[in-house]
């Protein structure tokens, strides 16, 4: 089976990569989005397109929607478009979480099957409106595979994961402010796909991993790990309750925001590396 991953040299696009060829079943090409480089393909070759290409929820700048639309919508479906006319039978999209929202306050949340997309940035409404463009694609030659997972961690990924993970070896203390949240290691990611390839999915799927995470604990383990002293306290909380509503960040860090478990559960076995096991591994390339 031949794969094309556009998206070359993300950290998703390689490391799903590097997984896939693991399985001698699959043929794995990559190509980046810059530009037309990936006009120069040819789409006939492939039997799937596992499309990552976008621009990632790191800059809330308003000068830079324009460009959100451009590439995380209007890329996408074109992508799309030219893999159906080449005979492509399925295309994987990576969406994310926010489509439905992005955690504002403390309160808890907890989307269900029942929750309807509501995006609350620019972010979201890109994943959202790509969706909705390859919706109107899809067709029995052609199966649409849309992912809306949750924050995606690993080893020298980027993102709020490192950056929690390079706290917890500076700070002296931290709030006991213990919340749980949907995220995603890698190599579960990187299983889901293969499995997605291998059964043909179409439809809109939510991998996560099997267990929440709790932001305290991860404070705490990669203190631990790296042998720095760590003082958790609970007399920080009020301080984190009312800085919530002037620092947005906060809300990411602390708000409990996940999945219903039952939304992810699949006939098949994707969630391979446990939430303990996973930050050990990346607390090991870390040393």
């Amino acid at each position: 089976m031949n794969i094309l991953i556009t998206g070359a040299g993300s950290y998703v696009g390689t490391s799903v990569e590097c997984w896939l060829k693991k399985d001698t079943e699959f043929n794995v090409d990559s190509v980046d989005t810059f530009g037309d480089n990936w006009k120069k393909s040819d789409f006939s070759k492939y039997d799937v397109v596992y499309h990552v290409a976008g621009i990632a929820h790191v800059n809330a700048d308003p000068k830079r929607e324009p460009l959100y639309y451009k590439v995380n919508r209007d890329l996408t479906i074109e992508v799309a478009k030219a893999a159906k006319v080449a005979g492509v039978k399925q295309f994987i999209f990576m969406s994310s979480m926010i489509v439905f929202h992005e955690s504002q306050s403390l309160k808890k949340e907890i989307i269900t099957r029942d929750t309807k997309p509501n995006p609350n940035g620019f972010y979201g409404d890109s994943k959202l409106q790509a969706e909705n463009g390859l919706h109107e694609l899809e067709c029995d030659t052609f199966k649409v595979c849309i992912l809306r997972p949750p924050m995606i961690y690993g080893s020298n990924s980027k993102g709020n994961f490192s950056r929690l993970a390079k706290l917890a070896v500076k700070t002296p203390v931290f709030p006991a402010y213990h919340n749980q949240r949907s995220v995603l290691y890698i190599d579960n990611l990187a299983e889901f796909v293969r499995q997605a390839i291998l059964l043909e999915l179409s439809g809109t799927f939510y991998p996560q991993n099997a267990e929440l995470s709790d932001t305290v604990e991860i404070i705490r383990f990669f203190a631990k790990s790296a042998s720095h002293k760590i003082a958790i306290c609970r007399c920080l909380n009020p301080l984190v309750t009312l800085s919530s509503k002037f620092v947005q960040s906060l809300n990411k860090m602390f708000a409990t925001y996940y999945y219903d478990p039952a939304m992810s559960k699949m006939d098949f076995e994707y969630q391979i590396v446990g939430f303990k096991e996973s930050l050990q591994m990346i607390a090991e390339t870390q040393k």
